[in-house]
């Protein structure tokens, strides 16, 4: 089946995500600097997952302008995707809310750890549809920033529970990652 659909749906749901950030951000009461300092925990937390909500966005694009058709299969992996991704709001709101205490920083990596392998699944059963010798299964090929990624998750929610601000530290750290532009289907799709 065509993959419009899919984009279309996908960057609706993420668009959503990101409204209801920052719709969930409260409006201090008073006009000087000084109104603005309590709130720098849920600011911080919101930018780093606008990063987050928009770094899946790109990567999902490219994914996608890979992909030539969807199946089934498909379709459910991208759901559980946007899964994940619909809890950052929830996530980010109560761990900026709570000045980064332990369990909020710890499930904010749980839910990035779910993102990130509900990604990978999602490559794999489009890489399954489309074959192993696919441009696209070429591009993923062994995804180590990916693993990178999933590795670093699961060593911060450890940390989260002994130094939450490393946790964080390292959460900004994948995403610094992230931030500079995954060429992989760029580069074989030019080919």
């Amino acid at each position: 089946m065509g993959k419009s659909r899919i984009e279309a749906f996908s960057d609706g749901v993420i668009a959503i995500i990101i409204t209801i950030m920052v719709l969930e951000m409260k409006v201090p009461h008073g006009s000087g600097m000084d109104v603005l300092w309590p709130l720098a925990p849920v600011l911080g937390s919101y930018a780093l997952s606008f990063l987050y909500v928009g770094i899946y966005w790109n990567n999902h694009h490219h994914l996608l302008h890979a992909a030539k058709s969807i199946d089934g299969r498909s379709l459910w992996a991208n759901l559980h995707l946007l899964f994940w991704l619909s809890l950052i709001p929830f996530c980010s709101g109560w761990m900026g809310e709570n000045h980064f205490d332990t369990l909020p920083v710890a499930l904010y990596g749980v839910v990035l750890l779910l993102a990130g392998v509900a990604y990978y699944v999602l490559c794999q059963s489009l890489i399954a549809h489309h074959g192993s010798d696919s441009a696209l299964a070429l591009a993923i090929g062994r995804d180590r920033k990916g693993m990178l990624s999933l590795v670093l998750y699961l060593f911060a929610i450890g940390l989260a529970f002994v130094h939450p601000a490393a946790a964080f530290a390292i959460y900004v750290l994948v995403a610094a990652i992230w931030v500079i532009p995954d060429r992989r289907i760029e580069k074989q799709l030019g080919r």
